[in-house]
């Protein structure tokens, strides 16, 4: 997992064309891009979908990991947190399937790390990191907009 404000995204796989693309795409959106499906950005190397939704709590939230594509994901307006654990520790839920790229688990009582995304930073979460997003960052849920980028890591 990489956790960073923005303009240091250049200190990370700084010779990949792969990488450069995925964050100048990043660069080109605000509070006001619209959401909607998945889009490709480069074919089935680099895909985007900007959501909106409402936080959730812990008890509610999706722990998942993915085999194929590593995630960025940034908010753009309002903030979430993502609460991040090692895959390697879960028990599994839901096996991984190829077509969506996800497997999910069972969520311990604590996660290990937790991370506040909000405009200005990004996380990165690579095939070993499960994750939770879509959390609450305060005591009431929150309307959150943000972007997960999709890099193919056999790209990387």
């Amino acid at each position: 997992m990489i956790v960073d404000v923005f303009e240091n995204w250049k200190h990370y796989y700084a010779g990949s064309a792969i990488w450069r693309q995925a964050f100048e795409y990043l660069s080109t959106l605000s509070a006001d891009t619209p959401s909607g499906d998945m889009v490709p950005i480069l074919g089935d190397k680099i895909k985007a979908r900007v959501m909106y939704y409402q936080t959730l709590s812990p008890g509610e939230a999706v722990l998942e990991a993915h085999d194929r594509y590593v995630d960025i994901q940034m908010s753009l307006a309002g903030a979430e947190c993502i609460d991040w654990f090692p895959r390697s520790l879960l028990t599994v839920k839901t096996p991984y399937d190829a077509v969506s790229d996800a497997a999910f688990f069972e969520r311990p009582a604590f996660a290990p790390v937790r991370v506040t995304n909000r405009p200005g930073s990004f996380t990165v979460l690579f095939p070993q990191d499960a994750h939770a997003p879509q959390l609450t960052p305060g005591t009431e849920p929150a309307e959150v907009k943000k972007v997960v980028v999709k890099v193919l890591a056999a790209a990387l």
